[in-house]
């Protein structure tokens, strides 16, 4: 795959855009957690040359529907371990671990190449709390008071595959666009819709939601 041509600015441009996005949602990061988002963007940029780790190439469009996007769910986080499943490039686990250093964070994927960045990624930001699994969810074990997803499957799947890593009174985060009814009609007896908050992503065209699932009673 040939590289692709950036402007020698874009570096400037993505943080003025960050800056201006957490802004518009009242989102007040350290700088030096800032730093780190712009330092995971470059690591994004410069793997995804080679690797294919996302489709977006457009360093800005990156700020817009990966760090803000991913930004987006942390007033819904609750406490407790996290795992996010099909993970991809980290998102949102790995933004969540950032923001959050004390909380414990699992990346999960099958895809060897995205948890090679991911553990590279870990290593140079000084990420410790987080941690890379390069497996199907159904593989793993484990116990998280919190399973997240943004591109997974549908709730269903979500539920069926995981239901084992959910602790007992855990939440599974599901990252949509508009509410899926016809994904919440279809959820097996054993889970339950707790909420659909929606979710603001500055400079997002698109709806964004939350899907908040709980064991069912």
């Amino acid at each position: 795959m040939a590289r692709q041509r950036l402007a020698a600015d874009w570096p400037v441009k993505a943080e003025k855009r960050l800056r201006e996005g957490c802004a518009q949602i009242g989102l007040t990061l350290d700088e030096p957690v800032l730093q780190k988002l712009l330092a995971y963007l470059a690591g994004l940029v410069k793997w995804n040359q080679a690797f294919n780790l996302t489709a977006i190439r457009d360093p800005l469009e990156m700020v817009d529907k990966h760090l803000l996007d991913s930004l987006s769910i942390l007033p819904e986080l609750g406490d407790g371990a996290l795992i996010d499943i099909g993970t991809g490039a980290g998102l949102p686990g790995f933004i969540v671990a950032l923001v959050h250093p004390a909380l414990p964070v699992t990346l999960l994927d099958s895809n060897g190449k995205k948890t090679r960045f991911l553990k590279q990624m870990a290593a140079e930001l000084g990420a410790t709390n987080v941690t890379v699994v390069t497996a199907r969810c159904e593989e793993h074990q484990g116990s998280y008071a919190q399973i997240s997803s943004r591109a997974f499957a549908s709730l269903a799947d979500m539920v069926s595959g995981t239901g084992h890593l959910l602790a007992p009174d855990g939440r599974w985060l599901a990252m949509k666009g508009h509410v899926p009814d016809d994904e919440i009609a279809a959820l097996p007896a054993s889970a339950a819709l707790e909420k659909t908050p929606a979710l603001r992503v500055p400079f997002a065209a698109d709806a964004r939601h939350l899907i908040v699932l709980r064991r069912a009673r």
